[in-house]
């Protein structure tokens, strides 16, 4: 394996087609199929689907990865060369409640990290897996304690979530000491979201029996929609608590509350860079 060969690799997986490949390494189309075959020759499989956009395979994927790490190596390599013009990305996938709340110190932080961007991803549980196996990004805050393949995993902390509703939301839907949690409209984040599905399961209200539900896929909005009356949702501890403390929401149970593992996977690489990353990560993630 090449190091040209693998940058072509990288170059046509990012870009898509041969064509733009080339443009991107300034080498001719020929140059760059010339060497994703002599890389395909070498390891005896296919590393490219040929298609639009042009896709790495299982194997692909494997060296995309490695290609990544090569880079970042490099550019550190550089780096403590002292040439200034060097700049080093890091490619980081999170989920939207963690970067609403206490991902925003990790950002301050980086901040002042010289010669360094930063390059966030906001997806899910199930995408940022693919994220990490295709070595798009180096790492992940995910809630799920299996490594993908070539990272290591630790668990870093846990994200509280409280279900909460407007005074007036809940007073309309009281119940007893209680609320008609079969009755009073709900929130939800997206299809994948398990968490107001969890609070009502344990409350004895079956996917048959589901309440009037609507859905928004914003950290940020989600939590106007619930400080809105538009529904109860169940809100990371961080941000709500000032609303609590002030009246505009209130908690729907003294001790109702979800608790969500957080674990950070990375790149298994010894990289100075993506050390500090991890150690950042581990300072700021919220812990009880």
């Amino acid at each position: 394996m090449q190091t040209d060969q693998l940058r072509a690799l990288l170059a046509v997986v990012d870009e898509g087609t041969f064509e733009a490949a080339a443009r991107r390494l300034h080498v001719t189309p020929s140059a760059v199929s010339q060497r994703i075959k002599a890389l395909e020759h070498s390891l005896g499989r296919v590393v490219v689907r040929r298609g639009l956009p042009c896709e790495a395979t299982e194997a692909g994927e494997v060296l995309v990865r490695l290609a990544r790490q090569q880079d970042l190596l490099e550019r550190e390599a550089r780096a403590a060369l002292d040439d200034a013009a060097t700049t080093r990305e890091l490619s980081v996938v999170v989920n939207a409640d963690s970067l609403a709340t206490w991902f925003v110190d990790v950002l301050r932080e980086v901040a002042g990290w010289e010669g360094v961007v930063l390059h966030l991803h906001v997806e899910d549980e199930g995408h940022s897996h693919e994220l990490l196996r295709a070595g798009t990004v180096l790492g992940a805050v995910t809630s799920s304690p299996t490594a993908v393949q070539g990272c290591s995993v630790e668990r870093i902390g846990v994200m509280r979530y409280l279900p909460v509703a407007t005074p007036a939301l809940r007073e309309r839907f009281s119940h007893g000491r209680g609320v008609d949690w079969a009755r009073m409209p709900a929130l939800q984040f997206n299809e994948h979201d398990d968490v107001q599905r969890g609070v009502l399961r344990r409350h004895g209200i079956g996917a048959d029996a589901q309440p009037p539900t609507s859905r928004v896929p914003s950290s940020e909005g989600f939590a106007e929609a619930v400080r809105a009356g538009l529904g109860w949702g169940a809100l990371p501890e961080a941000q709500c608590r000032a609303d609590l403390e002030s009246g505009v929401l209130v908690r729907l149970g003294a001790r109702e509350h979800v608790d969500v593992p957080l674990h950070w996977q990375a790149w298994r690489l010894r990289s100075p860079l993506v050390d500090r990353l991890t150690e950042t990560v581990r300072a700021h993630a919220p812990r009880r």
